[in-house]
Formats: C-alpha cells, sequence, structure tokens
C-alpha cells in the first residue's frame, strides 16, 4: 500500500540510528510506535523480538496493526470449517452478490443520478468489496471468526481493495479515466503473519497520541507524526470507511466522509510544538526517537530545542526519497531530508 510517510524504505536506517543510540543488546524491550500508520516500523521491530506497542487515531490503521502486530499465531478459521468452508479466500472471491455502500456512491453506474458521479472502482469491484466486507460482518456477528480472524480479513480486503483503486496512490482524487491495475478483477489475498516468542506482548490502540502516553511505560519510543498540514482521514477516507463499513453521510465531488475527525494538532502550525512537546513531557520511556523530514512545519532548531530540555539529544539525518502521489506532478525536488531526533530522557 501506498501511504504518505511510509518508512517502509529506511527501516534499516532507523534501526541502526536506534542501535547507535542506545547500544541496547537485549530484545527484551518495549518498543512503542505512536502514530502507525501501516505499521511497517512496528512490523519490522516485532520481528526484531521486540514486545510492540501500535497505536494510531485512524480506524483503518488500527485494524492493520491488529492484524500484522497483535496476531501472533496461525489464523484457523476453525468454525467457518465446520460450517462447511474448508477454503475461506476461494469463497470470498466467488462473492459477487451485493450492491451496497461502496457500489452505490463510488462507481459510475452507481452514482450516475446524483450530484457527483465518481469512479474510485470498476462496477465489478466494488460489488466485490461490498459482497466480501459484508460477509465478514456477517460472520462476526453470528460467531463464525474470532476478533482476531476478524481484523485479518478485513486488512486483506484492505490491501485488495487499494491495488484496485483508481486513484493516484492517495483518495483525495479519483482518475477520470480507469487505469489499468484498477480494471484488473480483485482478489482478495491472504496476508502474511507475523508470528514471534509466545512470551512476547503486543499491545494495540486507537487513541490520540497525547492521551494515550500517559498510560504506557516503556523503553523505546518512536513518533512519526504528521509533518505538515495534509489531513489523512481525507486522503484516506475509502479505506476508513471500508474498514468501518458504517454507511457514513459523504459530501463532495470525493464523497469525503461527512464527519470527519477534527484536524490533528500535529498538522496546525500554531498548535503542533506545543502538542510535541506535551508528548515528549509526558512519555515515560527512556529513549524517544522522532522520524521528521526537512519539509515539516517543525523547524529543525525548534526541534532541538524541546528535546534538549529533557535530556540528552542527538540528531541523524539521511537523503530519502520523496512520496509522490501523482508522478505526472512536478515537484520543487525528487528528494528529502530524513531526520531521526534522539532523545535520552532525563530520570526525574
Amino acid at each position: 500500500m501506498n501511504y504518505i510517510g511510509s518508512k517502509l524504505s529506511i527501516l534499516n536506517y532507523i534501526d541502526d540510528t536506534i542501535q547507535d543510540f542506545t547500544k541496547f543488546s537485549s530484545d527484551d524491550i518495549i518498543f512503542c510506535d505512536i502514530f502507525a500508520g501501516t505499521s511497517s516500523v512496528g512490523k519490522y521491530f516485532k520481528n526484531k523480538g521486540y514486545n510492540v506497542i501500535s497505536n494510531d487515531i485512524e480506524y483503518y490503521s488500527f485494524v492493520n496493526a491488529k492484524h500484522f502486530i497483535g496476531n501472533n499465531e496461525k489464523i484457523t478459521f476453525d468454525k467457518l470449517k465446520k460450517d462447511g468452508i474448508e477454503d475461506v479466500f476461494e469463497y470470498l472471491n466467488k462473492l459477487n452478490d451485493k450492491k451496497g455502500f461502496i457500489f452505490k456512491n463510488y462507481t459510475i453506474s452507481g452514482t450516475q443520478n446524483q450530484e457527483y458521479e465518481r469512479k474510485y472502482f470498476t462496477e465489478e469491484n466494488a460489488i466485490k468489496i461490498d459482497s466480501i466486507r459484508d460477509k465478514i460482518e456477517e460472520w462476526k456477528n453470528i460467531g463464525l471468526i474470532e476478533d482476531n480472524e476478524y481484523y485479518y480479513l478485513i486488512t486483506c480486503l484492505l490491501e485488495a481493495s487499494d491495488k484496485v483503486a483508481n486513484t493516484a496512490s492517495v483518495y483525495e482524487a479519483f482518475l477520470k479515466n480507469i487505469k489499468k491495475s484498477a480494471s484488473k478483477t480483485m482478489e482478495i489475498k491472504p496476508l502474511e503473519i507475523l508470528t514471534n516468542d509466545k512470551n512476547k506482548k503486543y499491545l494495540v490502540t486507537n487513541k490520540d497520541a497525547n492521551l494515550l502516553i500517559n498510560e504506557i511505560t516503556g523503553d523505546i519510543l518512536y513518533m512519526d507524526p504528521p509533518y505538515n498540514t495534509r489531513k489523512y482521514d481525507t486522503n484516506y477516507h475509502m479505506l476508513e470507511t471500508i474498514a468501518l463499513y458504517d454507511n457514513p453521510k459523504i459530501k463532495g465531488k470525493t464523497g469525503v466522509r461527512e464527519e470527519t475527525k477534527k484536524r490533528s494538532k500535529y498538522c496546525i502550525k500554531k498548535e503542533v510544538e506545543s502538542a510535541f512537546e506535551d508528548l515528549i513531557k509526558n512519555a515515560k520511556f527512556k529513549y524517544i526517537f522522532l522520524s521528521y523530514n526537512d519539509e515539516g512545519i517543525i523547524p529543525l532548531n525548534r526541534i532541538k530545542e524541546i528535546m534538549s530540555k529533557y535530556g540528552e539529544y542527538k540528531v541523524y539525518e539521511k537523503n530519502h526519497k520523496r512520496f509522490k502521489a501523482d508522478s505526472k506532478r512536478n515537484y520543487l525536488k525528487d528528494s528529502t531530508i530524513e531526520y531521526i531526533h534522539c532523545l535520552k530522557k532525563q530520570e526525574h
């Protein structure tokens, strides 16, 4: 999944920085990824054997982490098998009988008599998304799948849906013509399950980071907040709606959710520094790491000033290829400088 601010390509840089600064040699570490996004960082440190806390305020991110971080053993679907469904994915891929919310609001056929015509999915794929998502909810409601299986299947559907979306990576707009990848028939497929030591602990939450920080403790706090004024709930509103499947009120040409979350303080210039310092001040973690690039709304010198108030500070930097939602758009730079700001917090 293409994602604004994804750290997938710099995971080794993050790990090397953390190791260089902390000198940790044990894997008996509590690592918190407090702005989890697609969970790429949390997955990496789960694979290293760390105990992981994963949090994001967006529900689709929470669902994703409930699978990749929270699930730690093979998914068996025992109840479905007893009900006669041996191959869950084969069964789901055959479903095509529901013209539901996605079809009615995000396809040409579904919106042709509405104020705005939308073209996020082909009719075939929208019907498949509705049919599969409805079936997953039905199974959950009648007790045929457990919570871990529920989040696993929704994550699989989000991944499959994203592959056939008629967008330039984000969902703030759809393309005028159906692109090649969007014209393919969607297929929901099994995703990897990261199994680890059964004694390791994994906590997945769906909270405001500045509230959660008062409830948790650990060794390493990794922070990757929004860098600019983009609203993630607008850019990824489709994933949020598929994950929740709550038939929301929508608005405008792109059909965004009407009741969007209040803009994050990390996206507001007047509020971001206060929110950032509040998080640092209240963190009960020995080490704190902040990923932030040279185009972020907090100036480099202010990050240094704030973090240095609470302990030993150091910064690392690396050139990083920028995220491009649209390959045809002209960008001022092809790369950004990705900083990792490090703090060894003073004990009080």
